[in-house]
């Protein structure tokens, strides 16, 4: 996010400091790394899961195929703080293949810290409830101190549970902010900061007036509270709202209608969405050309920059440089490419890592991971809130032919 584009390996580097920001320029610990966005050139693979696991409805259950025997429970590490890493390893399809990814990551931030003082007790979770709730009470057993994930929503209240009876903190990975709360920290891309950023961008190049197309979808209710609390908030105004289904040409006219009193149009959704969203609202007689197109982080996707009438758009995301750097770092150690959500377990053992360093007996404790001050990590400056969810320090990016560009970098610390 900050910094040189290539970092240097972490692993010779002072470790960070919560309340201290950690700038990408200075890289100092493994928690000084870089951002990201998607690597354009990943496989369908890989693509399919950034989609899959970026969004809280299609996050909140694994996948309907029968998952395999579970693996065996792992250790990585040999430090004195026990930390639990639950992931569906043995999930079917492409949730497997994400916890996969990140089971790697998370072993390369270990290996790039210098000199952990932790061991990792790595469990799968079977991409079920059941599966999760039996990893947790295995790890508290063998003495963990925290557990990092699970990634599915449905399986963290049965992690929460078990990490409550024994006053432990829980830094899940699911993107559905309605699950955070009571020791339950979301360590995850919400759709809420990406709103927040693109409206507080908006406002300040003066596009106030905001006509919204969301999905009629659990993704499309969160985006909807956080838009309307974010316009008026910025001082602009909502002049046109719409939710879309199946039937997209209905919603669309309705809005086409009232562009003309609008400055900016934000459409929340993804890939072939955004793109169908975008004809849709063409054939409605809209000129998307004369007004201000937003959106998500989502939008990071190779068909929305291929599409010449999202040309020029704006969306919230992470700076890519520190997911590129992520990913040749990676690639050299794994042979592969890394899922999106990766840098999250990185980025999770990595903050454990230098708690555990820096914060004596207390490094844990909700005061340590509510520090307001927050932390920098691959994908940039990050923050817990004591609810439970996160704020994100992110850029505004420009949907090109070329992919996305920062045309706003990332901020270098948080407001109050």
């Amino acid at each position: 996010m900050m910094g040189p584009r290539y970092p240097r390996s972490s692993s010779s580097e002072e470790s960070p400091v919560p309340g201290s920001l950690i700038s990408g320029a200075t890289r100092r610990g493994a928690l000084g790394l870089l951002l990201g966005a998607p690597l354009l050139s990943a496989c369908a693979g890989v693509q399919q899961s950034l989609s899959q696991f970026s969004n809280p409805f299609s996050s909140s259950a694994p996948p309907a195929q029968p998952a395999g025997p579970p693996q065996q429970a792992t250790t990585a590490g040999t430090g004195g703080v026990k930390v639990a890493v639950i992931l569906p390893l043995s999930a079917a399809g492409n949730a497997g293949l994400a916890a996969q990814s990140m089971r790697n990551a998370a072993e390369m931030a270990l290996a790039e810290f210098q000199n952990p003082n932790i061991q990792l007790l790595i469990k799968d979770d079977n991409g079920s409830p059941q599966g999760a709730q039996g990893a947790a009470q295995q790890a508290v057993d063998e003495g963990a101190e925290i557990i990092l994930g699970p990634l599915f929503a449905q399986s963290v209240p049965a992690v929460a549970q078990v990490a409550r009876t024994r006053g432990i903190s829980v830094m899940a990975f699911s993107t559905d902010s309605s699950i955070a709360g009571r020791g339950v920290y979301l360590l995850s891309f919400l759709p809420e900061s990406d709103v927040n950023r693109i409206v507080e961008y908006s406002a300040s190049i003066g596009k106030r007036s905001v006509a919204v197309l969301v999905p009629d979808n659990a993704y499309g209710n969160v985006v909807e509270a956080a838009v309307k609390a974010a316009v008026p908030r910025r001082g602009g105004r909502i002049i046109a709202f719409e939710k879309y289904g199946a039937d997209r040409a209905t919603p669309a006219r309705t809005v086409a209608q009232q562009l003309g009193s609008a400055d900016a149009l934000f459409i929340a959704d993804d890939g072939d969405a955004v793109v169908s969203v975008a004809d849709a609202m063409t054939a409605a007689g809209a000129n998307l050309r004369n007004i201000q197109l937003l959106g998500t982080g989502l939008w990071d996707n190779p068909r929305v920059y291929a599409n010449a009438s999202l040309q020029g758009g704006l969306y919230a995301a992470p700076d890519p440089a520190g997911f590129r750097a992520f990913s040749g770092r990676y690639r050299t150690k794994y042979g592969a490419e890394p899922i999106r959500t990766a840098t999250l377990a990185y980025d999770a053992v990595a903050l454990v890592a230098a708690l555990a360093r820096t914060q004596g007996t207390t490094r844990f404790s909700p005061d340590v991971l509510t520090n307001p001050s927050g932390f920098a990590g691959i994908d940039g400056l990050f923050r817990f809130r004591a609810d439970g969810t996160n704020e994100r320090g992110l850029a505004v990016m420009k949907v090109t032919t070329g992919g996305g560009v920062a045309v706003a970098g990332s901020p270098k610390s948080f407001g109050a």
